[in-house]
């Protein structure tokens, strides 16, 4: 993300309203207005990837993916906040007039070194906390690796897959291969990645 937009902060009416003529989009922290910057080839791809897998495989279920352009609204007691993951997967979803969604039983983001603390850190911690969230899925660019955070019986368990690994996700009835999410993705070895 950038810099807050203006000092002032803004409701979240005319952020939303904003968001609906502007050609670039913003992520919202209680009143605080973030512009995104655009994304990598890399980082298309395997978002792409992602939600061509995803879409074929919820074909016909009551479960549904959304892309980049959905945003995740997340209320704490203390403030609400507006995301936009690279994709998500909503069983029960909010009215088709709404520019968000409330209840993600999937969220993915596409990592990279720009977007890594932010995606590892804050929004990490934003997301677990939102109700119907049952796994997050950090999907790594310069290797074939997903983390993935899953909700159990006392909390969020971190899992790591790669290589020819596949993501069960039997909370919305599915399977992700790792080989469909990187296909035409090569790994980068002279890049490595700062994830553990």
């Amino acid at each position: 993300m950038s810099e807050i937009t203006n000092a002032r902060l803004v409701p979240i009416r005319d952020y939303l309203a904003g968001e609906l003529r502007s050609s670039v989009r913003h992520e919202y922290l209680g009143g605080a207005v973030y512009a995104m910057s655009g994304a990598s080839n890399v980082h298309n791809q395997i978002a792409t990837n992602l939600l061509g897998a995803l879409v074929g495989r919820l074909r016909g279920r009551p479960c549904r993916a959304f892309n980049s352009d959905t945003k995740v609204r997340i209320q704490s007691p203390t403030q609400t906040r507006f995301y936009y993951p690279d994709a998500q997967v909503v069983c029960r979803p909010n009215p088709p007039t709404d520019s968000y969604q409330d209840q993600p039983v999937v969220v993915v983001e596409v990592v990279s070194a720009s977007t890594r603390r932010t995606d590892e850190g804050e929004k990490c911690d934003a997301y677990l906390t939102v109700p119907s969230l049952a796994v997050y899925l950090l999907i790594e660019q310069q290797i074939h690796r997903v983390v993935a955070w899953r909700r159990g019986e006392h909390g969020f368990v971190r899992e790591v897959h790669s290589d020819a690994a596949v993501i069960p996700l039997p909370e919305v009835d599915c399977e992700l291969p790792l080989a469909e999410v990187y296909d035409g993705v090569s790994p980068d070895p002279s890049r490595p990645t700062d994830a553990n």
